[in-house]
């Protein structure tokens, strides 16, 4: 299983990065977890546009899913043909939100360039084998636990503190975890510190912990640090557009 970070910045694109995106490819198949506004772009530097053959959304904020609005004129309009539908696992409502988002009609919306199916807690798609879990967050809001051949990633979405993040990294590979606030500036029930995430890698005894969803106006090197002062005694790397990894 590859994991490539296509963009790890929180709330909205930052200077070096776009918003959520996380490109998972195995045996040929490449599924995109989030898709964030400015995700599209950097895409295209790691993969071939049309080779997407599905997309899991973990929530409906625009830095997860607003790109599926230039995606869907990509695929509708492509000069070389309407592409196939493809598969676009969300929280219910996900169809209705994107059609508003680009103010088409709700009939057909964008349904006839994806597949919209509400996320399950458990399902197969390709290779990987997903489950869902609901996390602690001021909309509905997914983790994921993705494995095939005996790998798993595991990723936080959005979330507040919140213990099903121990099943969740459970032993994983690569825990991919939102950190978007400093120590002493995490209002509650919203999102994590650095230091928390790799508190509930400890816990989970993840073998590599990735801290995401990096909020611009922070500094990363700051999270990072103290990201250290938790006992987890696994790898800790500041997620980077563009950075890849192989379990």
């Amino acid at each position: 299983m590859r994991v490539t970070v296509i963009g790890c910045s929180g709330s909205f694109p930052g200077p070096d990065s776009p918003a959520s995106c996380y490109l998972i490819e195995d045996q040929g198949f490449s599924l995109l977890l989030d898709f964030g506004n400015g995700a599209l772009g950097a895409l295209q530097r790691h993969h071939d546009l049309y080779d997407v053959d599905a997309i899991a959304i973990s929530h409906l904020h625009a830095d997860h899913c607003m790109d599926l609005c230039g995606y869907y004129v990509a695929r509708r309009y492509c000069p070389q043909g309407t592409k196939d539908r493809i598969p676009v696992y969300g929280p219910e409502g996900t169809a209705y939100r994107m059609a508003e988002a680009y103010d088409l009609p709700q009939d057909p919306g964008m349904t006839d360039t994806f597949d919209f199916t509400t996320l399950k807690n458990q399902f197969e798609i390709g290779p990987f084998s997903v489950t869902t879990t609901p996390v602690n967050h001021v909309i509905e809001s997914y983790g994921f636990r993705i494995s095939s051949g005996g790998r798993t990633v595991a990723y936080s979405g959005d979330t507040g503190r919140t213990d099903v993040l121990v099943d969740l990294a459970r032993d994983a590979d690569l825990f991919l975890c939102e950190a978007s606030f400093l120590e002493g500036d995490n209002p509650p029930d919203l999102h994590l510190t650095a230091k928390e995430a790799a508190a509930y890698a400890d816990r989970a005894d993840a073998r590599k912990l990735i801290l995401t969803h990096l909020v611009p106006w922070n500094d990363a090197e700051q999270s990072f640090v103290e990201a250290k002062l938790a006992k987890y005694a696994g790898p800790i790397e500041l997620a980077q557009s563009g950075t890849s990894y192989e379990l």
